[in-house]
């Protein structure tokens, strides 16, 4: 699968387009986005692909780390806020078509070399390396290091749902549901229904506080090989007509087959499916199942702060 990210060159590779951007004078560093943007033929969906956390396109933090990293080198300096200029140092440095402009190449300055000892001198617990020769920026890295977190934590939660009760089991789908908003916020809104023999639960949420409209809930505790089929689906349709419910969710910890995905499209919609993987992502991100563990606070510097009156 193409992912637009691959194309997008890497802080490292982009240090030299940003000391090429400031030959001429002073720059805004907004503009010179758009400019290297421009220059590298990024399409629109390149160009607007953010980074997980939702707060800065990749190109514009690659860009930023790139000019931070050579401001960290003296190679260029900050004029004003959002604006930065060229260097003697990076006058010198851009002329040198030899060699590669990267962290290596930075640290040859001492400058550099004082700001990397400055950066390093954290506890031995460090995730993220500050300076490192990694082509990811400090933002990327931190992304990564949490969706590894999260991805084993998904795998601890997937697991220990498959080896709860199956009583339990009713319990946590109604729990989870209502944590996502679903039936409000009334403590009744939902609860489990018939029997869990066959590991499977039924369970209803109302939508409103008289219960005339509801969402019906089917839900397999399954182990990760047994599969999902679309004999599941038709009764569970058949289930929604008997109780006359316009919308059903079908919850499993295993998988769904493509069989059974088609007979949902078949239906109309009608039965949302969510699979032993998205559980478990919709547990972590509602915190059912799981706590917090730690915050950590990342501070910028608050350019505003520095600006003379």
């Amino acid at each position: 699968m193409f992912d637009p990210k691959d194309d997008i060159p890497t802080y490292q590779k982009l240090m030299r387009p940003v000391l090429v951007s400031a030959e001429s004078g002073p720059r805004k560093i907004s503009e010179v986005v758009e400019e290297i943007s421009e220059a590298l033929k990024l399409s629109s969906e390149q160009k607007e692909l953010l980074l997980p956390s939702g707060k800065q396109t990749v190109i514009a933090n690659r860009i930023h780390w790139a000019r931070s990293y050579l401001k960290q080198a003296g190679l260029v300096k900050n004029t004003q806020r959002g604006w930065f200029e060229l260097t003697e140092t990076g006058l010198v440095a851009l002329k040198d078509i030899t060699n590669e402009i990267n962290v290596k190449y930075l640290e040859k300055y001492e400058a550099f070399q004082e700001f990397r000892q400055r950066s390093n001198k954290t506890d031995e617990m460090e995730i993220v390396d500050p300076i490192s020769d990694k082509d990811e920026t400090p933002d990327e890295q931190i992304e990564i290091a949490l969706n590894r977190w999260n991805k084993t934590l998904s795998t601890n939660l997937l697991k220990a749902t498959q080896e709860a009760s199956p009583v339990f089991f009713e319990h946590l789908i109604v729990e989870l549901l209502i944590g996502m908003g679903y039936g409000g916020s009334s403590e009744n809104a939902g609860r489990a229904l018939g029997r869990s023999g066959d590991n499977g639960v039924d369970g209803v949420i109302d939508q409103d506080p008289l219960g005339v409209d509801q969402i019906y809930i089917q839900a397999k505790r399954y182990a990760s090989e047994n599969v999902v089929g679309s004999g599941d689906i038709r009764d569970f349709f058949g289930a929604l007509s008997i109780h006359k419910a316009t919308k059903g969710i079908f919850v499993t910890t295993s998988k769904f087959s493509a069989a059974a995905k088609d007979t949902t499209k078949a239906l109309g919609g009608r039965i949302v499916l969510i699979d032993g993987e998205r559980l478990a992502n919709l547990m972590i991100t509602y915190g059912v199942g799981c706590r917090e563990k730690s915050i950590v606070r990342l501070m910028e510097l608050d350019e505003t702060f520095f600006d003379e009156v």
